[in-house]
């Protein structure tokens, strides 16, 4: 069984702030909001209908209850409607982390739905969020936003133009952002994940970490798959005043895996002149 690292929280850095996190009943989204919770944070999540009771009684496992809503991503009603009610719960929201996206991974066989579905839940309820929350953070002194992108932003994949194309999107717009909104006082950057331990990758290896791990960690430097809260103590830095003068930037949280070459990790890699 490959374990989880685990992460020692910064108590009360985030006392007094609330956050809403998207996709947060699972996950790289679970262990954001999560973390937030154990350091201060009041929190707001979303998950779709079908995961709101698994992320409940996870949070509560935990010992922590936050307001789950549920909905899809995709809904324009839903997306307004959830940035009313944490408004309405709790008076403010500080922090945004735009995590919930669709994985569709087609490429030539992409239909106009696929591509729809990858964008709607994907960089358009991003900026959506965005705007919303704007706003209202400018009116508390400013906040900061974190939208999750991955790896696939920035690299050809086989098989991917729905997915690696709004990921890229959310690369774009998490620059275009961060310009606009440096009169709210509110910052906007992005993490990239590699590849992590998640529920859809859990089920590509048929639940096998152990077989899988070494295989798919050689595509990173570090040689082994990331985990949900290798990718939260990141985040929770860039929504921190730690960060306060980073904006517009994305952070790779990828073990290695861009920087990368062909040779990979070296173990069967001859390099000329070399014996």
């Amino acid at each position: 069984m490959i374990k989880s690292p685990t992460r020692t929280p910064i108590p009360n850095r985030f006392k007094g702030k609330v956050a809403l996190v998207t996709g947060g009943t699972n996950g790289i989204g679970h262990a954001i909001a999560l973390e937030l919770l154990r350091e201060g944070a009041s929190v707001a999540v979303t998950g779709l209908p079908a995961d709101a009771e698994a992320g409940r009684a996870a949070f509560a496992a935990a010992g922590f209850s936050p307001l789950i809503l549920a909905g899809d991503m995709a809904d324009e009603k839903f997306c307004r409607s959830l940035v009313a009610d944490v408004l309405a719960k709790f008076g403010r929201i500080d922090c945004l982390v735009n995590n919930a996206f669709s994985f569709i991974a087609k490429g030539l066989e992409a239909t106009r739905e696929d591509f729809e579905r990858s964008f709607n839940v994907g960089p358009f309820a991003f900026a959506l969020l965005t705007q919303l929350v704007a706003e209202p953070m400018k009116k508390n002194g400013g906040g900061a936003i974190v939208n999750v992108s991955s790896i696939s932003a920035w690299i050809a994949q086989p098989n991917r133009w729905t997915y690696n194309t709004a990921k890229g999107a959310v690369a774009q717009l998490t620059r275009c952002a961060a310009l606009d909104l440096v009169p709210y006082k509110v910052r906007v950057n992005s993490v990239s994940p590699g590849w992590i331990w998640t529920r859809e990758v859990d089920k590509a290896a048929n639940n096998d970490r152990a077989t899988w791990d070494p295989i798919w960690g050689q595509f990173h430097m570090l040689a082994r798959m990331g985990h949900p809260i290798e990718i939260a103590g990141p985040v929770l830095f860039l929504l921190s005043d730690d960060a306060s003068f980073i904006t517009g930037t994305d952070l790779p949280v990828d073990g290695g895996y861009n920087g990368l070459g062909p040779e990979g990790l070296g173990q069967t890699a001859k390099i000329a002149g070399t014996k």
